[in-house]
This record gives C-alpha cells, structure tokens and sequence, in this order.
C-alpha cells in the first residue's frame, strides 16, 4: 500500500512541476529559447503574492487576483524590453541574457526580502493541511488535488487557445516560420510578448503554489528551474500535454524514490531525466516534437 501511496503523491507533485514547466515549455515551441530566469520569475510571484497577504491580509489566492495581471504587464514588457533584442543577436544571446537577467533577480530579491525562507501555507488556511483519507495508509491533499487540477485546466486551456483561436494561431504560426508568419501579416514581435506574458503568469502561479505547499526563499528559483526543464524534456520538448506527463513521470520517479530511502528523492528524478536523454528512443516514444512547436 506504500507503493501506491507513492505513486498517487507522485502525480499530485507532478501537477505542481507541470504548472513550473508550461511556460518553459510555451516559450520554447513558440520562441526556442529556454528562460533560465523562468525558476526566479516563479519566485518573484511568490513575493509579491507574500508581500500582498502581509499588507492586506488577504489570503494568497485571492492575491492572486491583483498579482497575475501585474505578471502579465511584466512579462509583456520584459520580452519588449529585454527578450526581443536578445532575440536578433542568435540562439546563444537569449541564454546570457535570460542568465543574466535570473541574476538580478535573485540579487533583487534578496536586497528587497533578504535571505530568510517564507512560507504562504499559514495564510492559505485548511487547503494547505487539509486532506481526503482514503485508506489507512492513502491520503489526498486537498492542495495536490488543487494544483493537479489547476495544472490540467491551465494547459488544457492553453491546449485550446493554440487550437481554436486566432491568437493561437497566429502562435502556431509564428513558431512554424516567423519570418514567413509576418510576410503575411502576423506580427511576430507581438506574439512573442505575448506568449512570454502567458509564461511569467503561469510561472507566479506555479510560484505561489510552491509557497503554499512548502517554504520559498529568493535563491529558491534555479531548482525550480532544474525540475522544469526535466518535465518539460521527459514529457516532449514544446508538447503542452506532454509536459503534464512529464511532470507526473517526474513527481512519481521521486516520491517513489523517497519511498526506498529519503536521500534517493531527488536523486531519482535525475536518473529518470538522463535516461531519457540517454534513450535513443525515449524522446519520440514520449512526445518530443523535433519542430519545438506547441502540440
């Protein structure tokens, strides 16, 4: 019965690196760059969401209402900013500059906050302890229920913008052929700002969530980052739907792992993650587009 309490704790963490690894997974297919600032951008959130709770007391999903539009407006204008000069200059420039950028954000967090952990779970009441007893030995959280489902509906509605909107796609488009895409009249620069909104506002919300479930800090982010890019090249460089599975493969890798011993949580998911790298076969069989578009 541990076995399977394993595995079911495994999808439930895998919804949480599913949320961490959709805007990953977006600005790759869309722009094929990876966003080594994305970890330190989920964590910005988180801040922002703690600073909102401690002045207004509100609880942390109720901040989320004010937040997320403030890290749409960020990321539209960081892409117009930053991104998009960056952007001109190679497939190696956008690396430095979203490295650099994870720099002074982590150096910014920590002059504003400095170094000691926070934690949203007291604010967010009895969804964060609460949970479902199934069995003796089988629980669900009502927060791993929350975020696994929030984790569906959030790519699920990305999964059907891309498909049935004219955003998506002009989208789809543009990562197709962006040069091709603005011959005939899709304006590249824009889909590109806004795709990188769409990805800061998934990451605050994956941010917040971690905040809820466990504690944060402003050197939280590269890790975030690590468990991010595994999810979203076990489950299929620029697949939406394939970064959910990924996510769970990974979450169960090492829940499964803790489950054998607690030093072997971590270790686990890395092992999953080179084996894929290391498998002729194993990025095809599980849903890795060689076009880096959204499917």
């Amino acid at each position: 019965m541990n076995w399977v309490n394993a595995v079911i704790q495994g999808v439930l963490l895998g919804g949480l690196y599913a949320l961490f690894a959709c805007g990953l997974s977006l600005m790759f297919g869309v722009m094929r760059i990876i966003n080594l600032a994305h970890g330190d951008i989920a964590v910005l959130g988180a801040f922002l969401v703690w600073s909102l709770t401690v002045h207004t007391g509100i609880g942390p999903f109720w901040a989320l209402v004010p937040a997320l539009p403030i890290m749409l407006i960020l990321g539209y204008v960081l892409h117009r900013t930053v991104l998009a000069r960056s952007l001109r200059g190679g497939p190696l420039t956008p690396l430095l500059t979203t490295f650099g950028l994870a720099i002074v954000i982590q150096n910014a967090l920590l002059q504003a906050y400095n170094p000691d952990v926070r934690s949203l779970g007291g604010a967010a009441g009895d969804i964060a302890t609460g949970s479902w007893r199934i069995t003796g030995q089988i629980s669900l959280s009502y927060l791993g229920v929350l975020i696994l489902a929030t984790a569906v509906l959030v790519l699920g509605g990305l999964q059907l913008m891309l498909r049935r909107t004219a955003f998506g796609r002009e989208m789809r488009a543009t990562a197709q052929d962006a040069d091709t895409a603005t011959l005939v009249g899709v304006p590249a620069s824009s889909v590109y700002a806004r795709a990188t909104a769409i990805a800061v506002a998934t990451a605050t919300l994956a941010g917040v969530f971690l905040g809820v479930r466990s504690i944060f800090d402003a050197s939280s982010g590269p890790t975030q980052l690590i468990f991010a890019f595994e999810a979203v090249v076990i489950g299929g460089l620029g697949s939406l739907w394939g970064t959910l599975w990924g996510g769970m493969v990974l979450g169960v890798a090492q829940t499964i792992g803790a489950t054998i011993d607690p030093q072997y949580s971590i270790l686990a998911g890395h092992l999953v993650f080179l084996i894929v790298l290391a498998s002729p076969h194993g990025r095809s069989l599980l849903g890795y587009r060689r076009e880096g578009r959204p499917a």
